[in-house]
């Protein structure tokens, strides 16, 4: 608790002051390239160490090739995190203060976890919601310094600042209605104008967690921009890697093709398509399904889960209430179910055909000992019939031009094409 939140001047949380105080968003000039190292400030707001986590178990480049500086081209990371480093206590935070005074010889990027709550409320009652490290204000009287406020002092001279997971990015849950900490993201929080030092507004990578490859891929490239010998990324307007966050989940999802049939799943633990049963997959921009959680492994609808759009800036608020069927979907999954249906059917025909091997087809059976061969009905011969005029109608079929000595003139089967 503080002693004395009056006694906090010029601090961002005094009670006096603006709810929030708005940080500097003039940008400091930044000489490019080459580099041998990159200073990455971490700080966290109201998180729950999930993008941490996630970072951690990052293989796309992985967090200890940055911080190795094994990466060509790309700068070697001084990580400065309150978990991760080795530093403790003072020796810790003295980094922070180097680079808050411009004494660090080489650029720096802050990296921000969590979002950003009104210090302000808490402030009032002696309190703070997230702080780092300590200030001396005389005798025996110290208070913490909230990280938001270490955010306003080390954003001017950032030459990027990136926000990673979704409360960060936008908010996220702990910015959700009726919450007590008016939190909000760091595009809120820093402003439409600002700018760091390498002229970049802030660089959101969603996600409730976020993929970690996704930060490190990300990271990576900015800092070869900042090398000097890379082009700045594409971003899209919100500020996410646009490669990354173009397409919906829905787009590269496992279970997509049983959504384009009208099959979709009553319950969970089934392996159909899950929009009936509160997936907002069709609508969400993201990429775990096509790269997995970690190392390429898992994500929501990979492992059974639905998607409730945490990538998104709208969450959690706008896709509640959780595990309902969107209203969306009554429109879309009956349209697809109508036609699905006949889709459906039709490609299980030309499967079943697909499954034989020409020579059991013109012998009319299959020599398998695990099940008995069921023959096509004449309405599915028929139906393969044409399917099979369209197939060839600018080719020739394999076997129907033939030699006089040719294996099928002999009366042998062959899959081959002679031609006289």
């Amino acid at each position: 608790m503080l002693d004395d939140p009056k006694a906090m001047t010029g601090h961002p949380t005094d009670v006096d002051a603006a709810r929030i105080a708005k940080p500097e968003t003039k940008p400091k000039e930044l000489s490019f390239g080459p580099l041998e190292t990159v200073h990455v400030f971490w700080l966290a707001g109201m998180s729950c160490d999930g993008c941490t986590v996630a970072v951690a178990g990052a293989t796309q480049p992985p967090l200890e090739n940055l911080l190795a500086g094994t990466i060509p081209g790309v700068p070697q990371i001084i990580l400065h995190h309150p978990v991760l480093s080795v530093e403790a206590g003072a020796e810790f935070v003295a980094s922070f203060y180097k680079a808050e005074r411009g004494e660090l010889d080489v650029p720096y990027v802050v990296c921000f976890e969590g979002s950003i709550p009104d210090e302000s409320i808490a402030a009032a009652t002696g309190g703070y919601w997230s702080a780092l490290g300590s200030e001396h204000l005389g005798g025996d009287v110290h208070r913490p310094i909230p990280t938001t406020e270490w955010l306003k002092r080390l954003a001017p001279g950032a030459a990027a600042v990136i926000a990673i997971g979704t409360c960060a990015t936008w908010g996220g849950i702990p910015a959700a209605a009726g919450n007590p900490t008016n939190s909000m993201s760091l595009m809120d929080y820093l402003g439409k104008d600002y700018r760091g030092t390498a002229g970049l507004p802030v660089i959101n990578i969603p996600g409730c967690a976020p993929v970690g490859d996704n930060f490190t891929e990300t990271v990576a490239m900015v800092l070869l921009f900042l090398q000097g010998i890379g082009p700045l990324p594409e971003f899209d307007e919100l500020g996410r890697p646009s490669w990354l966050f173009s397409d919906t989940v829905h787009t590269k999802c496992v279970r997509g093709g049983y959504y384009e049939e009208g099959s979709f799943a009553t319950k969970y633990g089934q392996k159909e398509c899950l929009v009936e049963i509160g997936c907002w997959g069709p609508v969400v921009q993201c990429n775990i399904t096509s790269r997995g959680a970690i190392n390429h492994m898992g994500g929501c609808m990979n492992a059974g889960g639905v998607c409730i759009g945490c990538t998104m800036p709208g969450f959690p608020d706008k896709f509640a209430p959780f595990y309902e069927m969107p209203p969306g979907s009554n429109v879309s999954s009956n349209a697809v179910r109508t036609y699905g249906a006949v889709i459906r059917r039709l490609r299980r025909m030309t499967m079943k055909y697909q499954n034989m091997e020409p020579r059991w087809e013109e012998n009319n059976a299959v020599p398998s000992g695990w099940s008995e061969f069921q023959k096509p009905s004449l309405v599915n011969q028929a139906m393969h019939y044409l399917y099979q005029k369209l197939q060839y109608s600018g080719s020739t079929r394999p076997g129907d031009v033939v030699s006089k000595e040719s294996l099928k003139a002999k009366g042998f089967h062959t899959p081959e094409v002679y031609k006289d």
